[in-house]
C-alpha cells in the first residue's frame, strides 16, 4: 500500500470513492485525462492493494440483520488484541480506535435477534479486557454520504460520474416480500452469489459475476443493476484517506431533538465531511463519520456546520486514532 499519492492519482481514486464501478473512460473523460493514463494509474493502485473495490450490504433490505454500533471501553493495553478480534469477526463492518486510546467503536451487521443476544450478554461480558459498552441500533442510514471526494473533484466532475443508484434517499425498511416463486428463488440464489462475489472484488467482470453465480453475464449485470436500483447494497472503494489528504477523522455522537432528526440528519450527510450518517437508538440518536483535513478544518465543520443546526441539543467528539477494518475489509 502506497504512503502517498501524486495529484493525478489522488484525483483518481477520489472520482473511484464516488463511482466504484465507473469505468475508465468515464473517469478519463471526467478528470481531462486519456484513459491510456487512467488505465495504467489504476492498475497499480488496485496491485498493490492501495485501492481495494467491494460492496456493502444494506441492512434495510435484509431482514434477519440487526444492524448496531458498539462503543466499548477497554483497558489500553489490550486495545489493539480486543480491535483486532472483533475486525476477524464475519459480523463487523466497521472497526475504529477512538478517543484517547481505551474506545473502540464498530458497526455490526448481526444475523439476527439472538447473535445480537450472543454478542452482547455472552462473548464481550466474557472479555476481561472489556470495561463497558453501550449499543446503539442502525435505524436509518442517509447514504448521500458515500459520494464523499475529499474536495478533490468539482461538482461538475462529480456529476459527469455515473451516479451510483446508492445516493437517493433511503426509503426506510423494505416492504414485505410477496410469496416465493420458482423465479424468485432462482433471483435470490443468483443474488446471493453476486453479493457475495462483489464483496470481493466490486469491479469484477460481468463475465466474472456470471460465471461465480451460475447464470449469463447479461443477466448478471441486469441483476447487479436491479441490487443497486433496490438500495440492496452499495459498492465501495476501500483506501486510506489520509491518502487523499483527510490527515483527521472523527466520529460524532449527536443528540437531535426528534421531529428534526430527519432533516438534521439530511443537511449533514451533505457536507463534503461526512463520510456516514445515520439515525440510531441510545442517548445520542445521529452519528456522523466526518473526514477532514487537519484539526482546524474538523473545528471549523463543528462550529459552522453543526453549530448553527438548532435541533442539536449535545455533541461528543471522538477522534479516530487507528482503523482496523473499513467496509469489511481489514486493514493492513
Amino acid at each position: 500500500m502506497r504512503q502517498a499519492l501524486d495529484e493525478t492519482d489522488r484525483r483518481i481514486a477520489a472520482a473511484l470513492v464516488a463511482s466504484p464501478r465507473a469505468s475508465w473512460r468515464e473517469v478519463a473523460r471526467c478528470l481531462g485525462l486519456s484513459e491510456r493514463t487512467v488505465v495504467r494509474r489504476v492498475a497499480l493502485l488496485y496491485a498493490d492493494g492501495t485501492l481495494r473495490a467491494t460492496a456493502v450490504r444494506n441492512p434495510a433490505r435484509f431482514a434477519h440483520l440487526v444492524p448496531v454500533v458498539l462503543r466499548i471501553r477497554c483497558r489500553p493495553n489490550r486495545i489493539r488484541q480486543v480491535a483486532q478480534a472483533l475486525a476477524r469477526r464475519d459480523d463487523t463492518v466497521w472497526v475504529d480506535i477512538l478517543g484517547g486510546g481505551d474506545e473502540i467503536s464498530a458497526v455490526f451487521f448481526l444475523e439476527g435477534p439472538e447473535a445480537r443476544n450472543s454478542l452482547l450478554l455472552r462473548d464481550l461480558p466474557a472479555t476481561d479486557a472489556v470495561g463497558s459498552w453501550t449499543a446503539h441500533t442502525l435505524l436509518r442510514v442517509f447514504p448521500t454520504a458515500f459520494r464523499w471526494t475529499a474536495g478533490l473533484l468539482s461538482p461538475a466532475e462529480l456529476a459527469a460520474l455515473a451516479e451510483p443508484a446508492t445516493s437517493a434517499p433511503d426509503p426506510g425498511p423494505a416492504s414485505p416480500s410477496p410469496p416465493p416463486t420458482q423465479s424468485s428463488t432462482q433471483h435470490h440464489d443468483v443474488d446471493t452469489a453476486l453479493i457475495a462475489a462483489l464483496t470481493e472484488d466490486g469491479r469484477a467482470t460481468y463475465t466474472d459475476l456470471a460465471r461465480r453465480a451460475g447464470t449469463t453475464a447479461l443477466t448478471a449485470r441486469r441483476r447487479l443493476e436491479s441490487l443497486l436500483a433496490g438500495q440492496v447494497l452499495r459498492l465501495a472503494t476501500e483506501l486510506d484517506l489520509a491518502l487523499l489528504g483527510a490527515q483527521t477523522e472523527a466520529l460524532l455522537w449527536i443528540a437531535v431533538r426528534p421531529g428534526a432528526l430527519q432533516e438534521t440528519a439530511q443537511t449533514l450527510s451533505g457536507h463534503p465531511h461526512v463520510r456516514f450518517c445515520a439515525a440510531t437508538t441510545g442517548p445520542a440518536n445521529l452519528v456522523v463519520a466526518v473526514a477532514a483535513a487537519d484539526l482546524d478544518a474538523l473545528y471549523t465543520f463543528l462550529t459552522d456546520a453543526v453549530g448553527p443546526l438548532e435541533a442539536v441539543t449535545a455533541i461528543d467528539v471522538t477522534p479516530l486514532l487507528a482503523t482496523v477494518k473499513r467496509t469489511g475489509l481489514l486493514r493492513h
